[in-house]
């Protein structure tokens, strides 16, 4: 009788155990090969020729039937991964066949334009491996609110992709072969990182625009593009927006006066100063800054002082007579060095004050530190971008040569 029990608990136990395990066995239920999905790298976004509805195809509606107020249709460029064709390794570039098949659309939203791409092509479209989405500026300027609800809802866009702005049309940076990376988009995708990582951009992603887009304090940016020659790529500036709407865009230099004005530490950006102590012209470059912003009313006015530090080193010393470089010059060089980076700060916030776009975050600072005057001066964006436009401020800037290279002054 005994031992009919213990049987009886060992298959039980058996069948708890076969149960609990039966879970595990699903994990790969909705696994799908490579080969059957057509992974997209980059999307690039233009606006369609005029009358564009004129000549689409009835595949999602009947011509005729959908009509967006004020919207122009959009072409949609996108580059998909052929596989077996992707390098796994690194590449010295070029190559006889493309890795990247560019397919183009036109549609009157991205989820449109996609599913006209899906009549032609075999397998199922796949943004979970989407690096970079490019923007034509006069699609910018007419705002990216239109794009952004079907971005935000599409789980398989990555928060980390970016997203830039170009000059030219979106369509030309699907089709460029850069010389270092047989792939446009990973290289373009790779150039943000790298340039944020040597200081030389902020910080900047898909999922950072969103968030800064939903706040009342802040405008958004992005890295604007240009093409230079055949197949190279300058970021060219910095985009700045009023709500989802671009307004305007910085010279390349202006880009290291912002990352000071948003306190991002990493210097890149170097700048030729002179001194009366000598004839010759020395580059200086930032290698570190410190920023405090401080919010405040003054006779009852928000007031903003910005105060930035920087740590430098001389880089290059136009002279064949180092000797003419003495310790006691060295005082000068950082009050020149402070003297142009005040001189370009202020020039920044002037222009940004001017469009009515708060890159800088001035606004949040307020909503942080003084909420009850916010809650009862502010309360909305709007009425902060029209006190933003006649905002005083101050800015301090400090400068410390710290290293001069190897050469012995």
């Amino acid at each position: 009788m005994s031992l009919n029990k213990h049987r009886w608990k060992r298959t039980l136990l058996l069948l708890l155990v076969m149960t609990l395990l039966l879970p595990l066995l699903t994990g790969c239920w909705d696994s799908r090969e490579i080969e059957k999905r057509a992974t997209i790298l980059a999307i690039g976004i233009d606006n369609a020729e005029p009358n564009a509805e004129k000549k689409e195809d009835e595949i999602n509606h009947i011509k005729g039937e959908i009509h967006i107020p004020n919207k122009r249709m959009i072409e949609l460029t996108v580059q998909i991964a052929i596989p077996g064709r992707i390098p796994l390794g690194p590449q010295i570039g070029g190559g006889e066949k493309s890795p990247v098949l560019v397919v183009r659309a036109v549609g009157h939203t991205i989820e449109d334009a996609l599913l006209i791409i899906q009549q032609e092509i075999a397998t199922e479209v796949f943004l979970g491996h989407l690096r970079l989405i490019v923007l034509n500026e006069e699609v910018a300027r007419e705002g990216v609110g239109r794009f952004t609800d079907y971005l935000r809802r599409n789980p398989q866009i990555r928060r980390t992709a970016s997203l830039v702005i170009s000059k030219e049309k979106a369509s030309e940076y699907m089709k460029i072969t850069p010389e270092l990376e047989r792939v446009p988009s990973l290289y373009l995708a790779e150039m943000v990182d790298s340039l944020i990582q040597l200081g030389k951009f902020p910080p900047t992603f898909i999922g950072m625009f969103w968030s800064i887009l939903s706040s009342k304090g802040q405008e958004p940016y992005l890295p604007y593009f240009q093409i230079k020659g055949k197949s190279n790529i300058q970021i060219n500036g910095l985009a700045y927006f009023k709500g989802d709407k671009m307004v305007g865009k910085t010279k390349p230099r202006q880009i290291g006066s912002f990352m000071a004005g948003i306190g991002a530490e990493k210097g890149g950006y170097a700048a030729f100063i002179k001194i009366p102590e000598m004839e010759q012209f020395l580059l200086v470059r930032a290698v570190k800054r410190k920023t405090r912003v401080k919010a405040s009313l003054k006779n009852g006015k928000p007031h903003i002082l910005v105060k930035v530090h920087y740590d430098c080193e001389i880089e290059e010393v136009e002279t064949i007579n180092p000797s003419h470089i003495k310790k006691e010059y060295f005082p000068s060089f950082e009050k020149e060095f402070s003297k142009i980076v005040d001189k370009g700060l202020e020039e920044l916030i002037d222009e940004t004050k001017e469009a009515k776009s708060d890159i800088f975050g001035f606004g949040e600072h307020f909503r942080a530190k003084l909420p009850k005057y916010w809650n009862r001066q502010v309360k909305t964006q709007e009425r902060w971008l029209d006190i933003y436009e006649n905002l005083s401020y101050e800015v301090e800037i400090s400068t410390k040569v710290r290293r001069t290279g190897m050469k012995a002054i």
